[in-house]
């Protein structure tokens, strides 16, 4: 794994072009949990088999696939790095065709269509963003800036009576103000539940109204 000089460039698409280049083409690699350390939670947020499933910043994580194993056969695969996608899309082409793969940034969404998608993953994608900020108490303008962004368009893309799941070791007091707020265009709850017992993880539950 080619890690980076300084964290702040897990945020670069430079960053990630490099290191997806010099991966073999079967690696994957999970941030935080493992789709079998949470699919009991997703299994209830989901109950739908056929839900339309928005995967942010999906990298080469197995998150996507063990879904799709799970009976989540309808998955959208977005990430920024070119390279990725068309390994990935290489790798699961024959053997899982109903998911797709498609380069995106995730700020932006360009090209998906509004109310198009019942669930929307991020797991880990917003914490990259992070990165080039030390002060978490009191990010540069640029982080709440992209963070905020990638809200916005999730829920534009969600239909009125979808979720989005964002899973994280990120802390409420630290989390909570991308999920709330004037860029919140909708009517909104937000369920947030805390993951594991010695080191904890976050899985935030913002749901359309």
């Amino acid at each position: 794994m080619s890690l980076p000089h300084k964290n702040e460039e897990y945020g670069t698409e430079v960053y990630w072009d490099k290191r997806y280049e010099q991966e073999a083409e079967d690696v994957s690699f999970d941030w935080f949990k493992s789709y079998a350390d949470v699919a009991s939670d997703i299994r209830k947020l989901i109950p739908s088999r056929a839900a339309r499933i928005l995967m942010l910043g999906c990298g080469n994580s197995k998150f996507s696939e063990d879904m799709w194993e799970d009976g989540y056969k309808n998955i959208v695969n977005v990430d920024y790095s070119p390279v990725v996608i068309e390994k990935m899309r290489s790798r699961h082409k024959d053997v899982r065709p109903e998911m797709t793969w498609e380069v995106k940034d995730v700020r932006t969404l360009d090209g998906l269509d509004a109310l198009s998608f019942d669930v929307a993953i991020d797991k880990g994608t917003m914490d990259a963003m992070m990165t080039s900020s030390t002060d978490v108490w009191d990010p540069p303008e640029q982080v709440i800036k992209d963070c905020t962004a990638e809200v916005s368009q999730v829920i534009r893309v969600l239909k009125r009576d979808g979720i989005f799941i964002y899973i994280t070791f990120g802390q409420p007091h630290f989390r909570r103000r991308y999920l709330t707020g004037p860029h919140v265009t909708q009517n909104t709850s937000l369920e947030i539940n805390q993951l594991g017992e010695s080191f904890h993880y976050y899985m935030y539950t913002l749901r359309m109204l």
